[in-house]
């Protein structure tokens, strides 16, 4: 009987445990967590931070990287135009005694009065005209110089080959050709008629076209500079036997942007950069 009862007992015993089991597999709300109950999360790589694959197994940079500007190549004096018998209109003409001399009666179809740049005189003058690219640099050059505390006015931009040449002669009959010549361009040969080169001062017009400017914060300014607007110093000290003309701190002549910073980071004039030098 003892061993009856026992054996009943266990298989009660099994019973019940077997139904405990099931409940708790099939009617409990939280699992168990174990390994394989970890979210399964996807962690970028940080391989690849500046754009996506391309087909050579690099990256094509994002749109918002900067990308570096193709390098230009260096031009040479042939790839500016500067004969002025065959290109007087050029911005890098060169005009000098050396020189061709320009056409006959040459006077360039886009002279402008710009009406924002001042002069030390007033009223309609000839002699605030330029060339429409000069004027528009020079008022820049102005508005620049004002910022940094310096007044500028013109005294003198183009010249036609009449005005010139009544000039020169005066000068010649005042103290002699071969002085003449060291200051004065013989008609023809003249900066000025090509509406790209002006003589300026400070804004009172103390020594404008005297060789004092050169000592003035306003010829100081100018000579550090005028290249940032597409200007040169024409004929700077210690040059004239290679200008063939005397020092004129007040001379301005526009080349354009790029070959003025040539000309400035070279340290060379017109005739030395056109030579080859």
């Amino acid at each position: 009987m003892n061993i009856f009862q026992n054996k009943l007992r266990m298989i009660t015993t099994t019973l019940l445990l077997a139904g405990l089991c099931t409940v708790c597999l099939t009617g409990c709300s939280t699992p168990i967590k174990g390994s394989a109950d970890k979210p399964s999360v996807t962690i970028p790589s940080t391989s690849n931070t500046g754009g996506t694959p391309d087909k050579s197994g690099g990256t094509t940079p994002s749109s918002s990287e900067p990308t570096q500007p193709a390098p230009q190549p260096d031009k040479s004096p042939t790839d500016y135009p500067h004969d002025p018998a065959k290109t007087p209109d050029s911005i890098t003409v060169l005009v000098n005694k050396q020189s061709n001399a320009l056409p006959d009666g040459y006077r360039p179809a886009d002279l402008y009065d710009d009406p924002n740049l001042p002069f030390i005189f007033s009223g309609h003058d000839e002699k605030r005209l330029m060339r429409k690219p000069a004027a528009e640099a020079l008022e820049k050059l102005f508005a620049g110089a004002k910022k940094d505390g310096i007044l500028l006015a013109g005294v003198s931009g183009f010249r036609s080959y009449e005005l010139q040449k009544s000039l020169f002669d005066g000068y010649v009959q005042q103290q002699g050709e071969a002085e003449a010549r060291r200051y004065s361009a013989v008609p023809g040969h003249s900066e000025h008629q090509t509406g790209l080169a002006i003589d300026v001062s400070g804004s009172t017009g103390a020594c404008a076209a005297e060789n004092c400017f050169g000592d003035t914060q306003e010829a100081k300014w100018l000579a550090k500079h005028a290249y940032e607007y597409g200007f040169i110093i024409r004929y700077p000290q210690g040059k004239e036997a290679i200008t063939g003309y005397a020092y004129e701190s007040w001379h301005l002549r526009y080349v354009g942007l790029e070959l003025a910073k040539t000309l400035n980071d070279k340290g060379l004039t017109m005739e030395e950069y056109f030579a080859g030098k």
